[in-house]
């Protein structure tokens, strides 16, 4: 999925992110598991952000990993969704959904708002 991004987007999504990580940590470490898991797997953050939003993540499913993999990576998200304070992260979601769930994942491993400027395909 292609998105552009402002600036201003990015620095306010960058600070609501720097906000959950300081007020609720826990919650910030379950979605920064999930993230670098996503990303360790080779993951589309687009299936990691459909997941996390109940959304129809079936065309972003990865093709060619065992349902194995992806039923333990789904356990993953599933606990991040049971925190009490999940409503938090899913209203930055909504939020920021003009930015696209790859950007943000990005800001939550700690890229710059200015590295994220631009057309993205990341995945």
């Amino acid at each position: 999925m292609i998105t552009l991004s402002s600036v201003d987007e990015l620095r306010a999504t960058e600070a609501a992110l720097r906000k959950i990580k300081y007020s609720y940590p826990e919650l910030f470490n379950k979605l920064f598991h999930v993230v670098a898991l996503t990303r360790t797997l080779q993951f589309k953050y687009h299936f990691m952000g459909t997941l996390l939003m109940d959304e129809n993540y079936n065309e972003y499913t990865p093709e060619f990993v065992t349902p194995s993999v992806t039923d333990l990576y789904k356990e993953e998200v599933q606990k991040l969704k049971n925190d009490p304070d999940f409503h938090i992260l899913l209203q930055i979601f909504t939020n920021s959904k003009n930015i696209g769930y790859a950007k943000i994942s990005m800001l939550v491993l700690g890229k710059s708002p200015e590295s994220l400027l631009g057309a993205s395909t990341i995945k």
